[in-house]
């Protein structure tokens, strides 16, 4: 009867020791398993930060670059729109002819450059376009010329107000430094300086223009 104890105690210790070894060797495995989790949780959250930074940070570089740097530019990318404020890459093109083919149809088109993002952001899906309904961009159409417009506008300062007329809008002011507008500017009238307004070509001036000091 001795011996029966002695062996079952035996036994015991020795269905303990291998409970504590599994349960230690388990117990391991899932803190390499959540440390391994973690690891990737916080590269996937680094590379979607990025990916956002690289999405909402204004792209648009060239509206002060020079003329010649345009041209090389739009000859690199196999582009001939050399006549707009930017030139706009081939993967740029459909988004210009929407958003021309919706807006110039009406009045002269005018380039992205002249107001913030955030103006356009607004204009694209208002169907009160100043004072006139009209049926505003719908998916796909407003998600490829949204992709045009913020490519070649840039955004409005800190605490700065959005401007919805193009004389108060800074950045049209900018493109016209040598120009006073004492009143409301009117689309139409961009052809007295520009004649190929209509083709929208706005680098193209009248005589006067041309050779203004």
């Amino acid at each position: 009867m001795m011996i029966k104890n002695v062996s079952r105690q035996s036994l015991l210790r020795r269905l303990a020791q291998l409970f504590n070894r599994s349960f230690a060797h388990h117990r391991q495995s899932r803190w390499r398993s959540s440390l391994i989790l973690a690891i990737l949780l916080i590269a996937w959250s680094a590379l979607l930060g990025v990916g956002l930074a690289q999405a909402t940070e204004p792209r648009s570089t060239g509206i002060m670059a020079e003329p010649d740097q345009r041209i090389l530019l739009a000859q690199a990318t196999g582009s001939s729109a050399v006549g707009t404020v930017d030139v706009v890459p081939p993967a740029q093109q459909l988004g210009q002819d929407l958003y021309l083919e919706n807006c110039a149809s009406c009045h002269i088109g005018l380039p992205p450059q002249i107001f913030p993002t955030d103006t356009w952001r607004n204009l694209l899906q208002d169907d009160s376009h100043y004072g006139v309904q009209i049926n505003p961009f719908r998916p796909p159409t407003l998600l490829v010329v949204w992709n045009y417009i913020r490519t070649f506008s840039r955004p409005v300062l800190l605490n700065e107000q959005a401007p919805y007329r193009i004389e108060d809008s800074r950045y049209f002011k900018a493109l016209h430094p040598r120009v006073e507008f004492r009143d409301r500017v009117q689309i139409d009238s961009c052809a007295q300086c520009h004649p190929s307004a209509q083709q929208f070509n706005f680098r193209q001036l009248t005589p006067e223009w041309e050779n203004a000091p």
